[in-house]
């Protein structure tokens, strides 16, 4: 059997037998992988605990018929402050959750890896939640499916956007008017991440907005995958 390594995002991972874990995790080199970790319920495992949702790591597997299995972890970066804080924590699970959803096993994606490293990162610096609405639009935009905010999805008017209608994939005009109220300040954090301009959504965007542009996201993703979130921050 074959011997690889890789950097790994570690997602979810749950119990297997009596000591051991299958971890769930996002690759660069090979996309979402599953695999065994071996022992690491012990006490005296020596990598279990580098393999907890949120860490990325650099990690050493062989290939098996099923399930690879782990046989090195050296840690990356791990993120520091996700369980100082039961709202910091859901939003680093309802990033990791949609990394999830995102992501097939076996389908390599190396910008969307990048997408979520760094935003994983951005937000353990600073824990600011606008990097986490940031981070779903720019995976909508990655998986092709971003929503029209720029003109109404019914008659095209550029002037007087008022709603957002995800199940006609965009928004509409006053005269127009189906879907939920969005504030300009929203529409023109979007458009800001949807034209790559990410550093200067962050920057300028007011935090009165904040909770009105995450549920608005989660609520794209939950359109998309068609499967509501568990992990969503309550508003």
């Amino acid at each position: 059997m074959a011997v690889y390594s890789d950097e790994a995002i570690v997602i979810r991972n749950y119990k297997l037998g009596e000591a051991d874990k299958i971890i769930v995790m996002f690759t660069l080199g090979r996309g979402k992988v599953r695999a065994v970790a071996k022992g690491v319920r012990r006490t005296k495992s020596k990598f279990g605990s580098r393999l907890e949702p949120g860490s990325m790591v650099k990690i050493q597997l062989y290939e098996g018929k099923n399930l690879d299995t782990i046989t090195q972890v050296e840690r990356k970066y791990l993120l520091t402050n996700q369980r100082s804080d039961l709202t910091l924590y859901s939003r680093y699970a309802l990033m990791l959750e949609t990394l999830d959803r995102f992501t097939e096993d076996g389908e390599k994606n190396p910008a969307m890896y990048k997408l979520a490293s760094k935003a994983l990162m951005e937000f353990d610096k600073n824990s600011n939640p606008l990097v986490v609405s940031a981070f779903v639009a720019k995976m909508l935009t990655l998986e092709g499916i971003q929503p029209r905010i720029d003109s109404c999805v019914s008659c095209n008017s550029e002037t007087d956007l008022v709603a957002f209608q995800l199940s006609e994939g965009g928004v509409t005009c006053k005269d127009c008017r189906r879907g939920q109220y969005v504030s300009p300040e929203v529409l023109q954090a979007l458009q800001r991440v949807f034209e790559g301009k990410v550093r200067e959504m962050l920057d300028s965007t007011p935090e009165n907005v904040m909770f009105e542009l995450e549920a608005i996201t989660t609520q794209m993703v939950e359109q998309h995958t068609e499967k509501r979130l568990k992990s969503k921050v309550s508003f």
